[in-house]
């Protein structure tokens, strides 16, 4: 079950977090992986574990970047859009630039990566999976320009099934806080002297009492991935402990 044997999976910010977890399934589901991030270091010691696996370097926010990358490419079947930024603040607190670099990275490199894969996507009858957040579905504090892009995300992601609703499959995962290098950089920028404190609120914040696992998330990718999903298209997937729903 949620075999992707001889299949082509690219997924951008693959070097770590939910895209080296999803990266790892998808290899052991059978696909070859195209690891793309900008940390092409990274991105080569995780391809060099996995069998098949490619690594490769990309800018989401460069067009040049991702056309260069799409050059190189010449069959796919699966793309997860996963690279992402985070910025704390409420909407007085939010600098231009600041909310400028977030829609940037959040919003158009997603843009730029999925409009260069289609031709591909298309060739394949191939799927689409965006990690977004609960961000885009609610209202969460001190999170304007967060949250901001991520409902663009999950705008996205049900415009482009609305148009192709035979031709490809797109959905959208959209996780809590999950347990990864994205919180310990966010602790490290806004908490560091009171880390365990804040960790501790962040598992809370959960219905379930704690963070999620990256590996969580990409099994949920991995299904919807998969031929099993056939009937998926244009869903928005909460994976959250509890916290939409309370």
């Amino acid at each position: 079950m949620f075999n992707l044997g001889g299949q082509v999976a690219l997924i951008t910010g693959a070097a770590s977090g939910i895209g080296e977890a999803t990266a790892r399934v998808y290899a052991a589901a059978g696909a070859k992986v195209l690891i793309a991030d900008i940390d092409r270091d990274r991105a080569q010691r995780i391809a060099a574990e996995l069998p098949g696996a490619a690594a490769l370097s990309c800018d989401i926010t460069d067009e040049n970047s991702v056309q260069k990358l799409f050059r190189g490419i010449d069959k796919l079947d699966v793309l997860v859009n996963n690279a992402g930024i985070g910025l704390v603040g409420g909407i007085c607190d939010t600098e231009l630039a600041d909310f400028q670099r977030l829609l940037t990275v959040n919003v158009s490199g997603m843009f730029l990566v999925t409009q260069a894969a289609m031709p591909l996507l298309l060739a394949s009858k191939g799927t689409i999976v965006n990690i977004g957040s609960v961000a885009g579905l609610i209202g969460v504090k001190k999170r304007f320009a967060y949250c901001a892009s991520k409902g663009a995300v999950v705008a996205m992601t049900r415009q482009i099934a609305v148009d192709y609703p035979t031709e490809i499959r797109v959905n959208c995962i959209c996780p809590g806080t999950v347990d990864s290098p994205f919180v310990e950089a966010y602790l490290e920028k806004y908490h560091k002297h009171e880390k365990v404190k804040v960790r501790e609120e962040l598992h809370q914040r959960q219905p379930m009492g704690r963070m999620g696992r990256p590996d969580e998330v990409a099994y949920m990718a991995l299904y919807l991935a998969s031929p099993q999903a056939a009937f998926v298209n244009g869903s928005v997937l909460t994976i959250d402990g509890g916290w939409t729903a309370a």
